[in-house]
């Protein structure tokens, strides 16, 4: 809904000035410029990405309108996860988790929480380092090094995108430009004609380079650092579920490992002690 509103606010006012200085709307809508502006963008775009950010940046654009998922519900799901998992390993032993981190699709501690069941890759993560504590095989400080290993590789991964997206919004200014130059050539090829004609195409000219600049830092700037926003925000999510593996790993009890992931959450998104607790009760 933010970018939504946003797009709303800043076109509102870009055309509310425009309109109220002694504008028409008609001038500015040039559907010839866009073609060349944001074909030429894409086209660059595709030249300097291999297929596998293609496919990331459409999906990120996806997200973009439906906003970050890691939010209090989440983490509250994820942490009640971690209790129970933790809780069942500290009552039985940690080979009674044998079953839930092989085969988590069946596991009754999973289907619990449907919202991190559905994510594969938030149980890969889980179900990777439960496995190797099960194992025995590290200790804390060799499996905190592993999770920082993969979480920096999860990060310069996810950064890819909003820096794909970053460059469109540098070389749209540049397309703008093209645009305006095609512009000013056809306007030279029409010398000869009435002023009316002439004025018509120095507009059309200057209308590409407006959009070039209202794409570069109206939408596509704003979408990369929305993006980079979004990428920090599952970056701590991670963080969270590690710090409590950890401090699992340390010897610390199921509710104060807990406690120290909940530490790892963003204030705006972190929820009470007692929000948690009364959310870990609720799903026993």
């Amino acid at each position: 809904m933010n970018v939504i509103g946003g797009i709303i606010v800043m076109m509102g006012c870009i055309l509310s000035g425009f309109v109220l200085s002694g504008g028409h709307i008609g001038a500015i809508i040039q559907p010839l410029e866009l073609l060349v502006i944001l074909g030429a963008a894409i086209g660059a775009f595709i030249i300097s990405n291999p297929f596998k950010i293609i496919k990331s940046v459409l999906r990120g654009f996806g997200a973009l309108f439906r906003g970050s998922r890691y939010r209090k519900p989440l983490y509250m799901d994820a942490l009640a996860l971690m209790y129970d998992l933790l809780t069942k390993a500290r009552k039985e032993g940690l080979m009674a988790l044998e079953t839930d981190v092989e085969e988590p699709e069946k596991s009754a501690i999973f289907k619990k929480y449907p919202t991190i069941q559905k994510d594969h890759h938030v149980v890969d993560f889980i179900t990777d380092y439960l496995r190797m504590m099960v194992g025995g095989n590290m200790n804390a400080i060799e499996l905190e090094n592993l999770m920082e290993v993969e979480l920096e590789t999860h990060h310069e991964e996810a950064h890819q995108v909003p820096a794909a997206v970053s460059r469109i919004a540098d070389g749209l200014p540049g397309f703008g430009i093209v645009a305006a130059v095609l512009g000013i050539v056809i306007t030279m090829s029409h010398l000869g004609g009435p002023p009316e004609e002439l004025g018509h195409h120095v507009a059309v000219a200057l209308v590409g380079t407006l959009l070039g600049i209202l794409f570069a830092y109206g939408f596509f700037g704003p979408f990369s650092s929305l993006m980079d926003h979004i990428g920090r925000d599952e970056s701590q999510f991670y963080k969270c579920l590690k710090t409590t593996i950890v401090a699992s790993l340390q010897g610390y009890a199921p509710q104060v490992a807990v406690e120290f992931g909940r530490k790892a959450i963003y204030s705006n998104e972190r929820p009470s002690f007692r929000e948690l607790e009364a959310h870990v009760k609720q799903k026993k």
